[in-house]
């Protein structure tokens, strides 16, 4: 065997612990430049799927998340210790680049000596820069958290700079820019309305909750500021998770309830309370952060829940007005999220703007004032529907008011892009851009058992491997037949609190794999492992080579065709397929040959368009 002298300067880290994450690699071997992931199989003859995974999703973790992991390469090697001590081939897949996880590898213990040295053989002639030891030993390691873990480090006392992963640039930005808005607002007398925008999972409800926590809005003398959502089960789970968290952080405590809802209340209530039950009383708060404002509610819809024909944009706006002497609304902006009828979408905040007091200015995303036409594909994302902006109002535009990284998993961050175009029937597009990685999994079976399997192979028995559950349209009516159930009576019955919140041990648990959550529970949250449970709501037809959706009404699907209800229909499913933090396996039924309310064609045809977008089938 041959032997390196620089080896004497290598080092080895064991049961190296993932920060936060209750995970452990086994070894981790530093080299002059390589870092080495080295994943032990007590037993194991050979290398199955699962342990590859795991390797490989340590060494994703690792350059993700691992400070100074990111401009080494990084090489996973699974060591089965049953192997019969057979070479593994290192052609291809062991090239090394900079910030590259390479392909896992397979050693047995006889042979993995050999395997490190042929590795560190190809550093030589590479332009990579060297490993400071102890520097990589000491270095931040800073996972991406769910929305909950999120707020409650917020509410904790971190600050979004401590807990955001190294790939979110202007997460801190962000938040910087909405603070530094409140504190002119309220030195210069001036009333603002600030637009943020971002793509799904980029961390816009963590900016805003961060914002309203931050202690520069906090303590005497300082302005007052209350997050507001329309998300009610956004809302109300949140709120649990940060009781919960409170309590276990000081027992004892009687008032965390009510300290709580201090920090996040639903927006409905919000202005039910203050444009009529109070009208004429201050609201105490000059700032609101209103979370997923493109779902604020239109004027029709507010007629039709008794309060008469303004929007809640408008309302917002006259209420917010009556705070003395300056006010600030911070609007969180998500684009192809509005999923009910009735939520008027961001251009309503255009219009309510134009006939609101000239007083107020706006800052704003690029994303929503840069384009100078509006066209059917950018309509949605413009704030003043003519994409003029109006003369009576100052209107500012700022960089760092739009989030453009996922931050929900580094590896999800090509899925959104993905999603539109499979919602968009393009299926060479998605198959093209979903073939540029392989760290994000995603897999389709027609078989609900399998699917099943496959989330509880991927966390059982494996405390480090997250949550995992299953998510399904609210029109998805016909899942029944399957055991699953989506109506509103069910869903608004169902503790998803406990659904989002109790360990994977608890039955009433997401992971146990028995009860879906719909659009309405999990949007602005996020399961680890996502089981997208396809209904006929949304089925493909090939001789149009398009989406039709659809309303099971009385005993039968009504196909839609109003264009904007079609839109909501299908947002569901984009608000379904982004949930996933870690993988996704979607179930498409087998359908049924008698049941017409299941047509077999119809979800086959569902099923190959899905596979034909780069969806493997197991």
């Amino acid at each position: 065997m041959s032997v390196r002298a620089d080896a004497r300067q290598w080092s080895i880290l064991l049961e190296y612990e993932i920060a936060r994450r209750g995970r452990r690699i086994d070894a981790i071997l530093l080299t002059a430049k390589t870092v080495v992931v080295m994943e032990f199989k007590v037993g194991l003859e050979a290398a199955d799927s699962n342990s590859r995974w795991q390797a490989l999703e340590y060494g994703l973790d690792l350059r993700d998340f691992h400070s100074c992991s990111g401009n080494h390469p990084i090489v996973p090697i699974v060591v089965p210790t049953g192997c019969d001590g057979r070479q593994p081939s290192l052609s291809g897949p062991t090239d090394l680049a900079l910030g590259r996880v390479c392909d896992v590898l397979e050693s047995s213990p006889a042979t993995l000596a050999a395997t490190i040295l042929a590795i560190t053989g190809r550093e030589e002639g590479v332009s990579i820069p060297k490993i400071d030891h102890d520097a990589w030993a000491l270095a931040d390691y800073r996972p991406s958290l769910n929305i909950i873990e999120a707020a409650e480090r917020v509410f904790a006392g971190h600050q979004v700079r401590e807990i955001s992963h190294a790939t979110a640039t202007n997460l801190t930005d962000t938040v910087d820019t909405i603070i530094e808005c409140v504190i002119d607002a309220q030195r210069n007398r001036r009333r603002l309305v600030c637009f943020v925008t971002g793509v799904p999972g980029a961390g816009k409800t963590l900016a805003g909750l961060s914002a309203v926590h931050d202690p520069a809005l906090r303590g005497e003398g300082r302005p007052a500021a209350v997050f507001l959502s329309g998300n009610g089960p956004l809302v109300k789970i949140v709120r649990s998770a940060l009781v919960r968290d409170l309590k276990r952080r000081s027992p004892g405590l009687k008032e965390a309830a009510r300290q709580i809802g201090t920090f996040i209340q639903n927006v409905h209530s919000f202005l039910g309370y203050y444009a009529f039950q109070a009208p004429s009383e201050l609201p105490p708060e000059h700032v609101v952060v209103f979370d997923e404002a493109q779902r604020a509610w239109n004027g029709k819809q507010m007629a039709t829940k008794g309060r008469g024909d303004k929007s809640e944009a408008q309302l917002m706006l006259e209420v917010m007005s009556r705070c003395p002497d300056w006010s600030v609304i911070v609007a969180l902006v998500g684009f192809g999220q509005e999923i009910h009828q009735g939520e008027a979408g961001l251009q309503e905040w255009g219009r309510a703007l134009r006939s609101a007091p000239s007083e107020w200015e706006v800052i704003a995303s690029p994303m929503v004032l840069g384009c100078t036409s509006v066209t059917p594909e950018n309509e949605e994302t413009r704030l003043f529907p003519d994409a003029v902006s109006p003369t009576d109002h100052s209107v500012r535009s700022n960089p760092d008011l739009h989030l453009a990284v996922n931050i929900r998993s580094n590896r999800a961050r090509i899925v959104s892009d993905w999603v539109k175009l499979i919602l968009e029937s393009n299926a060479n597009g998605a198959a093209k851009l979903f073939g540029a990685t392989s760290e994000f999994p995603v897999v389709l079976t027609r078989d609900l058992e399998v699917a099943r399997n496959w989330l509880r192979a991927r966390t059982e028995g494996a405390q480090d491997s997250g949550v995992s559950g299953l998510l399904a349209s609210s029109g998805a009516l016909r899942l029944r037949a399957y055991g699953l159930e989506v109506s509103s009576g069910f869903r608004h019955g169902y503790p998803y609190d406990d659904w989002f919140l109790r360990t994977p041990s608890d039955v009433r648990s997401c992971s146990s794999l028995e009860v879906v959550a719909s659009e309405f529970e999990c949007q602005g949250l996020e399961v680890d492992w996502a089981g997208v449970c396809w209904g006929d709501d949304v089925v493909f037809n090939p001789e149009a080579r398009n989406w039709d959706t659809r309303k099971f009404v009385g005993a039968r699907w009504l196909t839609t065709t109003n264009p904007i209800t079609r839109k909501y229909i299908l947002n569901k499913y984009r608000v379904l397929l982004t949930r996933a933090r870690l993988g996704i396996v979607i179930w498409v039924p087998p359908g049924s040959a008698t049941d017409p309310t299941r047509r077999r064609e119809m979800l086959d045809s569902t099923a190959g368009f899905l596979s034909a977008c780069g969806v493997s089938v197991i």
